[in-house]
């Protein structure tokens, strides 16, 4: 799978928003300022895991169907991929 620019630039959000949660606790901002932004980095990972799984599992799916052969192998460990993310 080629990660294309938008994929990179997800992450790198997410690791700005992370740099920004370090920066609160050496801070010592309040508790519930932390978790709430640690909550939305954890989301913004997960919508990134979707987007790698779902981009990917659409090309397998397509080279599968060009060989004549079955995706319900591929759709399978896809949803097993997200599950395991969670």
């Amino acid at each position: 799978m080629e990660y294309n620019k938008q994929l990179k630039n997800r992450l790198k959000r997410v690791e700005g928003q992370i740099n920004g949660i370090l920066r609160m606790i050496e801070e010592g901002k309040d508790c519930r300022e932390v978790v709430m932004q640690l909550s939305a980095a954890r989301s913004a990972l997960d919508k990134t895991i979707a987007v790698v799984v779902s981009e990917n599992l659409e090309a397998c799916i397509r080279a599968q169907m060009e060989k004549g052969e079955g995706t319900e192998e591929l759709i399978q460990e896809a949803v097993n991929m997200l599950v395991k993310s969670r």
